[in-house]
């Protein structure tokens, strides 16, 4: 138990650092707090409501990932290297994938496709 406590505190230090240090962390968490809001007064199925909040999730762990790849790599060396770039690129490119992702749910679901 002590172990899972451990890991639970882990996790929040984490979720605080974000919010403090990453100001696209923050403004992805506003966008996606007034979304999975919003998404309660939609007339839309349960099921896509379910299926917009996991999206936004889903958005915002990437951008945790995002930042922890980012946060290594600067960690390891301020200098410019390709393969530096390579793993924040992709880590950039993981994220827009996911916001694709998310527009297509909101353009199901406010189209009553899910």
């Amino acid at each position: 138990m002590k172990r899972i406590f451990n890991a639970f505190l882990y996790s929040l230090s984490g979720l605080s650092l974000a919010i403090r240090d990453e100001a696209a962390f923050r403004q992805l968490l506003m966008i996606s707090v007034a979304a999975m809001v919003a998404v309660i007064f939609l007339p839309i199925s349960a099921a896509a409501k379910v299926i917009i909040v996991f999206a936004h999730l889903v958005s915002l762990a990437v951008e945790l990932l995002n930042t922890g790849i980012e946060s290594a790599i600067d960690r390891i060396s301020e200098e410019r290297h390709p393969l530096s770039k390579k793993a924040k690129d992709c880590g950039s490119a993981a994220q827009l994938v996911m916001m694709v992702g998310l527009l297509l749910v909101w353009v199901s679901a406010l189209t009553h496709i899910i």
